[in-house]
């Protein structure tokens, strides 16, 4: 979906949060402290060490190079939507896609 700017420089969107905030109400200092806990522990990062092979290694740095990141960026982003679901396998969304448009 495409998000056009209208001339107050916000697009539809932002615009709909604009005419209902009136209608949110500020979060408890409770909360307020649950939100930060959270936030808190994912700002948390500890370092390991991990033995990888050469190969790998030398894949992994050519592809950050062509990302533009640093490969260790990229190693903690790969593991990150790994263990949060989001890492997915190209060839098997193609097959999927692929299985879908035959049906059609």
């Amino acid at each position: 979906m495409r998000r056009e700017k209208v001339k107050d420089g916000l697009d539809h969107m932002e615009r709909q949060i604009e005419d209902q905030a009136a209608e949110f109400q500020p979060a408890s200092p409770e909360k307020l402290k649950r939100v930060d806990a959270i936030l808190g522990l994912a700002r948390k990062t500890r370092n390991i060490n991990i033995r990888i092979s050469e190969a790998d290694l030398s894949q992994l740095k050519s592809r950050s190079e062509e990302e533009g990141l640093p490969y260790q960026t990229l190693i903690a982003s790969i593991l990150h939507k790994y263990v949060s679901n989001r890492l997915v396998d190209e060839k098997s969304i193609r097959k999927s896609l692929n299985l879908l448009r035959s049906e059609d």
